[in-house]
């Protein structure tokens, strides 16, 4: 019984959001106070805007603030589901800097997801928190810490039990405020029904280090955040907020923190350990919406299949050969920059299946996928691989010196997660004839097309301590070949050495060769400290899910810009192709 009462009461209200938004009869209660679009042009138009004050959800006193957008019209308690977006990008003043407002207002950062897709035409509150230490919240910024997930809790317990919603909340963003709605799914909040994460990380770790080896915004990154918490309030903001975004200045220990914490190379230390999203995400069930580029030259696509695997709750999905860009992004020729069209109209279809209940009349697949042949294909998970394969590799020797790494390290620019790209670092004329500082296994040719999904795994035996960097290549007939995937270790000493790649969809024509390149880390997306070791490797493989693409079932899409700027940076002639050790067909076909 107590169930049929929730669903009628839900049902309830809907019909009575219904009757309002066409415009029936009004409640007692008047229209809410607030700012209207006529009021301030930095107002959505069709929404009123208010501002809103509540505690952190661990005790510690930090106070958040909140833009509320509620359809312009509705009375004060009129109920709506209410999108909700957490982050450090949502303060007054600009996103990621002063941006020259001759007024204060709500953040523009998402005014295309609003007017894109009618929100709030069609019903929908739209909330934006800024994270302790931004904005006007106070505290000291914790990058995705224990304190930021605590503020994520807050936000949609708040946003829950306010008397104008449903009680039904999802969570949109994109970069870091998609990091936060990884959050929200791992806090298995009964009200979060909904998240959609375009090009998040997934393990935060990962963005300032691969495997000990620091990148190179190892700093920069926290000296970003540490800019965008120090902005100043506008002259016209309320004296509340003013006094709330003079927290970080005030307490220079928090900046300082931020630094030194992040600095830290251990991934099993305990700050590490409550920051590894995707570890967390084992047994969670908030359905997810997802887009990540597996050629993405900011949040990469490390340990999302781990997050996805440990995540059991419905799955959608684009993922392709793209930037770090929104799903309905476009350039200036007007292409979408992920290639396939709609992107809004699924998001709402999403959003209105799991907050309104309302069942989607269009069939949308569970996974739309671009590999690097830019063609589109439906999947009802991702990754399905036909078959797993080990490569046994060939051993060598290389000296880790680090050579191209004087040549192509970056300067330490203070860039967020909104902004950084890692340096195009692969020499112009490469050439591996008699180079000592890599090897090269090779496969043999296909003799037919093949595709590398999932997360490729590496394993060594190294005599020494030092560095490795391992890349993949697709290798043409003639030595024409694409570096598609790498990554990096520290070796603490000699011994065995294990660690993923980044994860990949990369189809090898047939007559291919993969080749794999072993050696010290020339490259300026590290920061790696060469130890100057000649280190000899042994027992070498590499683990491979393969796909047949003869099954895709193709699906609408076009293809992304960027692949075909990814291919002029990444492709290479590479001489002493051999003619391979290890094949890349199933055991029972060798």
């Amino acid at each position: 019984m107590a169930i049929r009462r929730r669903t009628a009461a839900a049902a309830a209200a809907l019909i009575t959001l219904a009757t309002l938004a066409i415009g029936g009869p009004a409640e007692a209660a008047g229209p809410p106070p607030g700012v209207t679009h006529e009021q301030n042009p930095r107002v959505p138009e069709g929404a009123v805007w208010t501002e809103a004050y509540f505690p952190s959800a661990d005790h510690s006193g930090v106070e958040l603030h909140a833009d509320v957008l509620r359809p312009a019209g509705l009375p004060a308690h009129a109920r709506t589901p209410v999108i909700l977006a957490v982050g450090p990008y949502f303060g007054h003043a600009g996103q990621t800097g002063p941006e020259g407002w001759a007024q204060t207002g709500p953040s523009s950062r998402f005014a295309d997801f609003t007017s894109g897709t009618g929100l709030f035409a069609r019903g929908y509150t739209y909330v934006m928190v800024d994270l302790r230490g931004f904005g006007g919240s106070t505290g000291c910024l914790d990058w995705v810490g224990p304190g930021e997930q605590a503020d994520v809790k807050a936000a949609i317990q708040w946003v829950a039990t306010r008397p104008w919603s449903t009680g039904r909340v999802g969570m949109y963003g994109k970069s870091y405020d998609a990091v936060t709605g990884l959050v929200g799914n791992n806090l298995r909040l009964g009200a979060l029904k909904a998240v959609v994460a375009q090009e998040p990380v997934w393990n935060m770790y990962n963005y300032l280090f691969s495997n000990a080896v620091p990148r190179p915004n190892v700093t920069g990154t926290p000296n970003a955040y540490n800019s965008i918490a120090t902005m100043a309030a506008l002259p016209d903001d309320s004296a509340r907020y003013t006094a709330n975004a003079t927290y970080e200045t005030a307490h220079p220990e928090c900046l300082t923190d931020n630094l030194t914490n992040n600095n830290n190379p251990d991934l099993d230390s305990s700050y590490w350990r409550a920051r590894n999203l995707a570890a967390q995400a084992r047994g969670t069930s908030t359905p997810l919406f997802v887009t990540q580029g597996f050629i993405e030259n900011n949040t990469k696509p490390e340990d999302a299949e781990e997050y996805l695997d440990n995540h059991h709750g419905v799955e959608r999905g684009w993922l392709g050969q793209w930037e770090h860009v929104r799903g309905n992004e476009t350039n200036g020729q007007g292409q979408l920059l992920q290639g396939r069209a709609g992107f809004f109209d699924e998001v709402m279809r999403f959003y209105d299946h799991y907050l309104k209940g309302i069942r989607p009349q269009v069939q949308d697949p569970a996974f739309a996928i671009e590999d690097n042949t830019a063609a589109w294909r439906a999947q009802s998970s991702w990754p399905t691989p036909s078959y797993k394969t080990r490569a046994n590799l060939s051993g060598g020797a290389y000296v880790d010196d680090g050579v191209a790494s004087a040549l192509a390290a970056p300067a330490d620019q203070p860039w967020d997660m909104e902004h950084y790209t890692d340096p195009v670092t692969l020499p112009a004329g490469q050439s591996f004839a008699d180079d000592t500082h890599s090897y090269f296994s090779w496969s043999t040719p296909t003799t037919s097309a093949i595709r590398i999904t999932a997360t490729p795994r590496l394993t060594l035996h190294a005599s020494a301590p030092g560095n490795v960097l391992v890349r993949l290549w697709d290798v043409a007939p003639g030595g024409t070949a694409v570096m598609f995937d790498e990554n990096v270790s520290l070796i603490e000493q000699a011994g065995r050495v294990a660690f993923d790649l980044k994860s990949t969809d990369w189809t090898i024509a047939e007559g291919h060769q993969l080749g794999v390149q072993i050696g010290t880390i020339g490259s300026g997306s590290w920061r790696d400290t060469p130890t100057g070791n000649t280190i000899t490797v042994t027992r070498a493989r590499l683990d491979l899910a393969l796909q047949n693409p003869r099954f895709d079932v193709p699906t609408q899409g076009g293809r992304s810009p960027f692949l075909d700027t990814y291919l002029r940076q990444y492709t290479r002639t590479l001489t002493g192709v051999g003619t391979g050790t290890f094949s890349l067909s199933p055991q029972k076909d060798r």
